[in-house]
């Protein structure tokens, strides 16, 4: 079982594609990470050793890109300054509505409270007095 940051991957899938649930790392930095390390892709995250674990962070740690709890930390950091200064953006992201530009009349009903049952759901049947 291998934890990277704070993740454990999953032990059936390859580690090319178990890397990619730590947040930050996605499919191409994945492979950078294990061609730096020479680490066979196709290997089981299972059947990764705990000196290859450790290479891995290390690869980690000097590309010096921001994963996890670093990176989520910035996102909200990011978010919270777009309220404070009170641009578009943060305005969209206080009422929670979409921030780029996506039309809100017919998608994000629910985020708006707006939610419309199906069709039929409403009637009744042919024997109730209407």
């Amino acid at each position: 079982m291998a934890r990277i940051s704070g993740v454990t991957l999953p032990a059936e899938k390859r580690i090319e594609i178990g890397l990619t649930y730590v947040k930050g790392i996605g499919p191409a930095t994945s492979k950078l990470l294990l061609e730096a390390t020479g680490i066979d892709p196709n290997l089981r995250v299972k059947d990764v050793t705990d000196d290859q674990v450790r290479l891995l962070t290390d690869a980690i740690t000097k590309t010096g890109k921001k994963i996890e709890g670093d990176l989520i930390r910035d996102v909200l950091a990011n978010i919270k300054r777009l309220k404070e200064i009170g641009s578009f953006r943060g305005s969209r992201h206080i009422r929670h509505l979409p921030a780029r530009g996506q039309r809100t009349k017919t998608n994000t009903r629910t985020v708006r409270g707006n939610v419309r049952k199906t069709a039929g759901s409403g009637r009744k049947t042919a024997s109730q007095k209407t």
